[in-house]
């Protein structure tokens, strides 16, 4: 009798989990539905924001302000005012789980996928943008190996400042792998923080996307089909 195995995505995941463990981030998963309040508000997504719109975000017809969540980050303000109320500052966490968005899908995109969650707060003075790189550095290195080819850029997200995204270059191309930055004074202060005494990172890695550039993956939508002449490649 044939085996079983791990989907790739599986692999990513428990290999993303095992890296992030090692540098001392706790897993803690949030919910895939949410409110709107955790999902945009608490995170300084205005309220005229594309990203609210119906060809952006699923919302429930007959539930007022639930959503199916369009990123992982919306776990961040309740887990930092659990934190806070437990006096269990610093802290360092990752989350996964999967997200939705209602946009159209190609060979990088997909309407549901999957994320990789990190946020970490310390005192002020104790954590900077340089330990949100290097952290990030060593994800990658330790995922793709020594030569992988990253690059850091400029990137805007309401809920970090600054920001930054990270590109990861494979099948002949730079590939956004992830959003970061430093978490925005708003969102420390909605989680009861005084953003004068702390500062933390946060950032939002695409797992089906670090699937295509490990398994060297043509197309995102592959790993949705259930198509056994791709699942018994892995």
């Amino acid at each position: 009798m044939q085996k079983g195995h791990l989907h790739p995505l599986t692999l990513i995941v428990n290999e993303s989990v095992r890296i992030f463990s090692d540098m001392g981030f706790e897993l803690a998963l949030g919910t895939e539905i949410e409110t709107e309040e955790n999902n945009f508000d608490l995170l300084n997504v205005p309220k005229d924001h594309p990203a609210r719109d119906m060809q952006d975000t699923f919302w429930f017809k007959d539930i007022l302000n639930k959503l199916p969540r369009t990123q992982t980050s919306a776990h961040q303000v309740p887990y930092m005012r659990d934190k806070n109320e437990k006096g269990e500052i610093p802290f360092r966490m990752i989350s996964f789980g999967r997200v939705f968005r209602n946009e159209a899908t190609d060979a990088t995109h997909e309407v549901s996928f999957h994320q990789i969650e990190g946020l970490a707060v310390a005192k002020r003075g104790e954590i900077t943008l340089g330990h949100l790189k290097g952290t990030l550095e060593s994800f990658l290195k330790d995922l793709f190996g020594d030569d992988v080819k990253m690059r850091f850029r400029p990137g805007y997200f309401p809920f970090v400042e600054p920001g930054v995204e990270v590109d990861v270059f494979f099948g002949g191309r730079w590939v956004e792998m992830l959003g970061a930055g430093m978490v925005h004074p708003t969102v420390l202060t909605n989680a009861g923080l005084d953003p004068q005494v702390y500062a933390g990172f946060a950032f939002g890695v695409g797992i089906d996307r670090l699937m295509l550039a490990k398994y060297s993956i043509p197309d995102i939508r592959l790993s949705y089909q259930g198509d056994l002449r791709f699942i018994n490649q892995f």
